[in-house]
């Protein structure tokens, strides 16, 4: 799967992964730290994928290790898991700004859109119910343009 998103910050510590851990009151490892580079390498990754990307260097670690890392970075705020719809969930390091999400239905990519309208959380219900809104959620699907050229090239079925 292709992603795109670039983390957009001026922050020194994101620069440095151990100390992006530190500021985040996480004690640095090295399975920490192989996550946390194998998420700045791709934008949107499952935990399986970052498994196949870490396990390649540090071969002791287990899928469950990175799903422990990624509870502890998403609780920490240093990532974001996303949920769309019939997928694995994704984690991605862009976290803070209630940015959104342009998903593929043909090969699955992910792109990210800035907020839709307005100020955070971007979207105000017609009815809050008494609650107060801190984020909203949106994910866009449709055809990606590599699958729109795909499927005009496609040869039909009709004589």
């Amino acid at each position: 799967m292709h992603t795109h998103g670039a983390i957009g910050t001026a922050d020194p510590a994101a620069t440095d992964p151990a100390a992006e851990i530190r500021a985040a009151g996480l004690k640095v490892t090295a399975p920490r730290l192989a996550v946390l580079t194998g998420l700045t390498d791709s934008a949107h990754a499952t935990a399986e994928q970052l498994f196949d990307t870490v396990s390649a260097g540090l071969p002791g670690t287990s899928l469950q290790a990175v799903y422990g890392v990624l509870n502890a970075f998403t609780t920490a705020g240093l990532v974001r898991r996303i949920e769309p719809a019939g997928s694995a969930a994704l984690f991605e390091r862009r976290v803070g700004d209630n940015h959104h999400h342009l998903i593929c239905t043909g090969c699955r990519s992910v792109t990210d859109v800035e907020c839709v309208v307005g100020e955070a959380p971007c979207l105000t219900p017609g009815d809050s119910a008494g609650f107060i809104v801190q984020t909203a959620e949106v994910t866009f699907w449709g055809l990606c343009p590599d699958c729109q050229a795909h499927a005009a090239d496609a040869p039909t079925d009709i004589p």
